[in-house]
């Protein structure tokens, strides 16, 4: 280990040093290169850290795992914020788990751990079971493991007993083989965690402009003359935004924040790229801050759009764009109709805002002939969700707001890839033609019966109808709404398998026989074929790039989620063949 990387805690903090201070007035400014050098320094030591961080969001680089947000075409050489240098980091960590990790410590002595500490010791290195009754996990080959994939897959009844978990840090090679495997054993149980964040703006997407995802670039983001921040904190969960939303502001665009509390990268924003940022007083980012009530935004839209109405009323032909509405939309009558219906003491409880500040807001909605709409989980979280945005969409229709430079939706991701994962098949519900693309190219016929979400796969395993578990990624348990209920189902199957870099709760919370697979991380080489390879990813906006890991892998025992998926499909491949395609029946096997 580097002589000034620190090795890993042998102490839980747990939450016992956490502590509440004053709200900040600004995000970034040097406290965040301090912190990112820091957290790379522990982990990695001085001379890996700046290799590394050099490295992330660069042309010839690794996709940064901490976020999806995009890099423009000219690019920092620090293109990276302190929630990337972290998960940087933590994965390019000079600590490792070791076998004699696994023996010392037993499965119920980890569980009284966070999932801080346990994810604080290190890169997983070897493949390791846990049997039927044991106490500790004992390390197994990878040819072992496939193994005991293929024999609990071949012991089910029907391939709807087995659910497949994608995380959103999986490349688009290792989630378009793995959803192929799925179907070709029989089923779409592809559950991932887009149904736990934008799934509602996918449906609502889909269901208004025609495709679930946004509608902008970076570009579209700096030539805006209005952008609305909405049910989002940039300084907290996406800090790169805030160089865009700077370039937004310097090139005379306006932003309007709306969220339940003040986000300090919004009130002002010191980027650690420009001198001004590391000294100055840096950008104060928010024009106006409309502190929402939760859950009001759907009530502040429909004022918005009331309001364009209206201005339309009194000025025919100078705010609605009406050819755009007439070539481009339908319903347009009974829209306007239910809006104008909409009771202004009704919007005022919802948002909990003076109907001065709405107003405010409308003049600069009607100043402003370019205007995007930024959301993220503030808006998705919700039981009218999909409402809500569809409403976001209208607002934007009304003048013209898609489909043209500097304007539209912009669905702000979380995890790295997961956009890309769905783009390239993760999904319980696919599309026959995709089934029927599928089908074409590979000569195997696809289940089309739906397969189980997030939630679904919790029910089943609960009520022993999915009996393995399988995850590409992720900490299920930790992320999943309920983690009572999560647990209590996962002990009921009869396998799980979590493909994972580091130590997490999900690999201690099993069911009645248990797989950790180790991974390679987007920092490191996968070399195999002769040569170094290559995957992509897509962002936030659509775009697919390459990903390229620089370091030595942490054990020579990782594989690439890639191989991993194409090694055990193909010892699962007997199982592929002789399956029955339709839904509910039995496996129809001559192998095993």
């Amino acid at each position: 280990m580097s002589p000034m990387a620190s090795g890993r805690p042998e102490n839980d903090p747990g939450d016992s040093g956490l502590t509440v201070g004053p709200p900040k007035e600004y995000a970034a400014g040097i406290p965040a290169v301090v912190q990112s050098l820091r957290h790379g320094g522990r982990q990695m030591g001085a001379k890996r850290t700046l290799l590394t961080l050099l490295s992330v969001n660069q042309k010839t680089g690794f996709d940064c795992p901490g976020c999806a947000w995009p890099e423009g075409d000219h690019r920092h050489a620090a293109e990276f914020c302190e929630n990337g240098a972290k998960a940087v980091a933590e994965e390019a960590t000079l600590r490792r788990v070791i076998l004699a990790f696994f023996a010392e410590h037993s499965v119920a002595e980890l569980l009284e751990r966070s999932d801080y500490w346990l994810g604080q010791q290190g890169r997983l290195t070897h493949p390791m079971y846990l049997a039927p009754g044991a106490r500790h996990y004992t390390p197994v080959s990878w040819e072992q493991a496939y193994d005991i994939v293929a024999g609990e897959l071949a012991a089910l009844d029907s391939p709807d007993e087995a659910s497949f978990y994608t995380s959103g840090r999986t490349s688009n090679e290792a989630a378009f083989v793995y959803q192929l495997f799925v179907r070709t054993l029989g089923t779409n149980n592809l559950p991932d965690c887009s149904n736990m964040c934008h799934e509602s703006s996918g449906v609502a997407l889909s269901e208004t402009i025609g495709i679930g995802k946004g509608s902008v670039s970076l570009d579209d983001l700096h030539q805006a003359d209005l952008v609305l921040v909405v049910g989002q904190n940039p300084g907290t969960n996406h800090p790169r935004m805030l160089s865009a939303l700077e370039r937004t502001k310097r090139g005379g665009g306006h932003v309007v924040a709306v969220n339940p509390l003040p986000e300090a990268g919004l009130l002002r924003f010191r980027n650690p790229q420009r001198p001004s940022g590391m000294i100055g007083r840096g950008t104060a980012l928010a024009d106006e801050f409309a502190q929402i009530r939760l859950g009001g935004d759907l009530a502040l839209f429909r004022a918005l759009n009331r309001l364009l109405l209206e201005a339309e009323d009194r000025a025919p032909g100078t705010v609605v764009d009406r050819a755009f509405v007439e070539e481009h939309t339908d319903g347009f009558e009974e829209f306007a109709a239910d809006v104008r219906a909409t009771p202004w003491a009704e919007v005022l409880q919802a948002t909990g805002l003076e109907r001065e500040q709405i107003e405010r807001i409308h003049q600069r909605v009607l100043k402003a002939r370019k205007i995007v709409v930024c959301w993220a989980m503030g808006l998705t979280q919700h039981k009218h969700s999909v409402p809500t945005i569809r409403e976001v969409v209208n607002f934007l229709l009304l003048r013209g707001n898609i489909g043209r430079p500097g304007v539209g939706v912009c669905p702000v991701r979380g995890h790295s890839n997961v956009q890309g994962d769905r783009t390239m098949g993760i999904y319980e519900k696919p599309a026959d033609d995709f089934l029927d693309a599928l089908e074409k190219e590979f000569g195997l016929p696809m289940p089309r019966h739906h397969g189980l979400d997030v939630v679904d796969t919790i029910r089943a395993m609960r009520d022993g109808r999915v009996k393995v578990f399988f995850a590409m990624g992720g900490n299920f348990v930790s992320a999943t709404p309920d983690t009572a209920v999560t647990e209590q189902a996962l002990r009921r199957t009869a396998l799980t398998v979590q493909v994972s870099t580091k130590l997490n709760r999900s690999h201690l919370v099993t069911g009645r026989r248990a797989l950790i697979l180790p991974t390679l991380g987007c920092t490191e080489a996968d070399l195999r074929g002769g040569g170094p390879q290559c995957v992509t990813v897509e962002d936030s906006m659509s775009s697919v790039h390459a990903s390229r890991g620089t370091l030595a892998p942490a054990s020579p025992e990782l594989r690439s989620g890639t191989a991993i998926v194409c090694e055990l499909a193909s010892g699962c491949s007997p199982l592929a063949v002789s399956r029955q395609a339709s839904p509910g029946e039995p496996w129809r096997r001559t192998t095993t």
